[in-house]
């Protein structure tokens, strides 16, 4: 997924679910010098979605051994 995030960074979006922000990020690659911050973007923001992912597992994990 860090692959397509880098080359499609539009595509990273759609494939989880953001459509709104893949289309906007898809604008934003239009551009030769836009693609660079586009696929700094969709790597950041998929690394968030992991790192939510990991916490959300954690608390419950948590809320469990109570």
């Amino acid at each position: 997924m860090t692959l397509i995030a880098i080359l499609l960074p539009w595509l990273s979006f759609m494939l989880r679910g953001k459509i709104l922000t893949g289309i906007l990020c898809l604008l934003l690659q239009i551009t030769l010098i836009g693609w660079i911050p586009a696929a700094i973007w969709a790597v950041i923001s998929l690394q968030n979605a992991r790192e939510d992912r990991r916490t959300r597992k954690i608390v419950k994990a948590m809320k469990q051994n109570r």
